[in-house]
């Protein structure tokens, strides 16, 4: 579904993706991960068009995205959660949400019912202003966000960041339910190992701006954790 081959971006002089090739296959759930500051968050932007890259290509359902405008790639079916949610805390719970229909492929201007499916929370707080809820309900209305284009393609930046123990349980079973039960291609940046053993079904691993270990989660073993995820 998403194919990146030797992608290179630079920071001013600074070379922070290295010739980065990765596949991220239809239907599966893929998690992304690496010590800070190696780039995971850089790549997710360049995917999204928020970053210009230097060389490479980024492949989506066969369509090369590098000379596609970011909004463009959202109406092509790629929903984006970033890194700190980056909601509207002035809007309502229901306003953020009907931001996201304008990017959306649908004749239709409603938010789906999905949405309220998985996030029941939501609809109870819809005239709610997004500043006034908990740091996990936050998340829940970014993620709902996203998923009111009707993607194919889910990508999340650190979705359990700032979010308590119990949420971040709750936040996986979604993310597992839009993977499996709805049929959505998932790929999210997480820091904690547990939480991508649970959600994932593949891995890759960057170290300074290149990928250096993937495979199934199952695959994920001790010495790549010390090696490449341990601080």
């Amino acid at each position: 579904m998403l194919s990146i081959n030797k992608l290179n971006q630079y920071y001013g002089e600074s070379h922070t993706l290295w010739d980065l090739t990765v596949d991220i296959e239809s239907g599966s759930c893929t998690v992304l991960m690496g010590r800070n500051g190696v780039g995971k968050t850089t790549l997710l932007e360049c995917i999204m068009g928020l970053l210009p890259i230097c060389s490479g290509s980024i492949l989506y359902q066969e369509q090369e995205l590098t000379k596609q405008a970011a909004e463009l790639r959202a109406r092509s079916g790629i929903g984006y959660v970033p890194q700190g949610r980056q909601i509207f805390p002035l809007l309502t719970v229901e306003e953020n949400l009907r931001i996201g229909l304008g990017a959306t492929r649908s004749d239709t201007k409603e938010i789906p019912e999905l949405v309220f499916q998985l996030f029941p929370v939501l609809q109870e707080m819809l005239g709610r202003r997004g500043g006034d809820l908990s740091g996990g309900q936050q998340q829940q209305l970014a993620i709902g966000r996203a998923l009111v284009l009707r993607p194919d393609l889910l990508i999340l930046d650190e979705p359990t960041e700032g979010i308590q123990p119990n949420i971040v349980q709750e936040i996986g079973q979604i993310i597992k339910k839009i993977n499996k039960e709805f049929g959505l291609t998932v790929l999210l940046v997480e820091q904690k190992l547990p939480f991508a053993r649970m959600v994932a079904d593949n891995f890759f691993i960057m170290d300074r701006g290149r990928c250096v270990e993937s495979g199934a989660i199952s695959q994920l073993n001790e010495h790549m954790v010390k090696e490449y995820l341990t601080v």
